[in-house]
């Protein structure tokens, strides 16, 4: 009698993840480079101009799509059909862009006059075409990810990504200045969108529409989607309180100071896409009980990567926005420490989970909290401490509304036979490994900085003298930390190898 050979196991669902991870890690340095060159090549109100120009665009981006286009998470690992949920989606875009275009058109004067920057009604146009095709465009990737094709949604990564960069950095290198890379990107944004309806559905089946799925996807979509109508206000709350105190110039500073490198969207936004698509998977076999297994994977691999990082960059602040920025932007360095702890709130992938459990309006009701709690934080915060208030402000509520996803994590991941508790579901020997590593190596820098200041001082002008300090930090931390890490058992290339893509035998 032939025994049939047991199935290689599977490896780490985090695998999948691997090439969003390198398509990402690819364009991180492209999409790093726009706030770089244009910092040096705009003038100093020009930049801040760019900065609210984009802050209204996100802004719409983000709020009008009401979770339509990230409730493919949860439908599309489930359904047989696709096509009806990839035409909903598509089409609800379409419309929300159709209204963003006409809420900048018609609004972006009272948004002037608050930012106290007439500039911003030279560039109405192309940023009222920017924002609808941008908008229209947003389930380009989701769509692919959804579906598990994970090497053509970083694909798509890969060059949108790409080409995204070469619009906004070219025009003004090349003398066409704000008003140039503003046509060029609102041009982009129309050929992103024409993709997106022919790469989305491309190999899908089913109707374009049906009404009853529709009506069932926008009731997931709708606790999801009014979370997001509170949280991307209230999130980029503080940038509009403080653009309306300070003028265009010294708003500049205060957006260096909230910039972040892409590591944290790099590293969490496809891994908590992942996890989504796996929990999914796990509650169509019968084995949500090992739900709680890939959320504690996922957390602990992130928890290596966002302690060390956000602890060097606390610690080389001076020297990272020195070289990146130049000298004129360290006062923003205060700013730039209390924005780092967005990425300490990003190691536990909680609202990804709470989606994919389908628990979204517990993430409305952390919003909610979060939007009640911001608005007295900032008229405080703002109008006793000026730009430091609004940076706390941002922090304090952020830590409030994370504080209420990770209290509902355990009742999602639960099942009737194991019930589970906040302990169950951290990681708590990673987060100590990586803690203790990360602020050994932080003080490291502490005394260089000590030791050499007046050597800083004293260096030439020009790049690659301003980058010495900040590569010199870079290397001390990450001997640093990686003697933290052996010293404590724990081998780095190991812990982080589930995040590359790897074949089932």
């Amino acid at each position: 009698m032939s025994v049939s050979p047991k199935p290689a196991p599977s490896p780490s669902f985090l695998g999948r993840a691997g090439p969003l991870v390198l398509a990402r890690l690819f364009t991180a340095g492209l999409t790093l480079s726009i706030p770089l060159v244009l910092a040096r090549v705009l003038r100093l109100d020009e930049y801040g101009t760019y900065y609210q120009l984009f802050l209204i665009a996100t802004t719409l981006s983000y709020v009008l799509p009401f979770g339509v286009a990230q409730s493919l998470y949860y439908f599309l690992p489930r359904a047989e059909a696709k096509r009806p949920y990839l035409g909903h989606a598509l089409l609800f875009v379409t419309g929300a862009g159709v209204v963003a275009a006409g809420l900048v058109w018609f609004f972006l004067g009272h948004v002037a006059a608050y930012f106290n920057n007439p500039a911003l009604m030279e560039h109405r146009a192309a940023l009222a075409l920017y924002t609808a095709f941008f908008l229209g465009s947003y389930p380009l990737e989701i769509s692919l990810t959804s579906q598990g094709k994970t090497k053509a949604s970083a694909v798509v990564y890969l060059a949108s990504d790409a080409v995204r960069s070469g619009v906004m950095v070219l025009p003004p290198l090349l003398g066409f200045s704000l008003h140039g890379m503003m046509i060029a990107v609102a041009c982009f944004a129309g050929l992103r969108y024409v993709a997106t309806w022919v790469v989305s559905l491309r190999g899908s089946t089913g109707p374009l529409v049906d009404w009853k799925l529709f009506k069932e996807q926008l009731v997931y979509a709708a606790p999801f989607g009014a979370a997001m109508f509170l949280a991307i206000p209230q999130q980029n709350a503080h940038m509009y309180a403080v653009a309306g105190v300070v003028a265009p110039a010294v708003y500049a500073l205060y957006r260096v100071g909230c910039f972040q490198l892409p590591v944290v969207d790099l590293l969490y936004t496809p891994t908590s896409e992942v996890l989504m698509v796996r929990l999914g998977e796990l509650e169509r076999e019968g084995r949500l009980e090992e739900g709680v297994e890939a959320f504690r994977e996922a957390a602990g691999k992130l928890a290596y990567v966002f302690l060390p990082f956000a602890a060097f960059l606390f610690a080389a602040a001076p020297e990272f926005v020195g070289a990146m920025f130049g000298q004129k932007f360290l006062p923003a360095v205060p700013i730039f420490r209390v924005s780092v702890l967005g990425v300490v709130l990003s190691i536990l992938p909680m609202d990804g989970t709470l989606r994919a459990r389908g628990q979204t309006r517990a993430i409305f009701a952390s919003y909610l909290v979060k939007a009640v709690v911001t608005v007295p934080l900032l008229w405080f915060g703002v109008k006793h401490f000026g730009m430091m208030g609004g940076i706390a402000s941002w922090a304090l509520a952020e830590v409030v509304g994370k504080g209420m996803l990770l209290i509902r994590v355990p009742r999602a991941l639960s099942t009737p036979e194991r019930k589970l508790g906040l302990t169950d579901v951290i990681p708590w020997r990673e987060l100590g490994q990586a803690s203790l590593a990360a602020v050994a190596a932080g003080g490291s820098i502490f005394l260089l900085r000590t030791g050499v200041h007046d050597t800083w001082m004293n260096l030439p002008t020009g790049f690659l003298w301003r980058v010495l300090p900040l590569a010199v930090a870079g290397l001390l931390f990450v001997v640093g930390y990686v003697v933290g890490l052996y010293a404590q058992g724990v081998r780095p290339w190991s812990a982080l190898q589930s995040l590359r893509p790897r074949r089932a035998a």
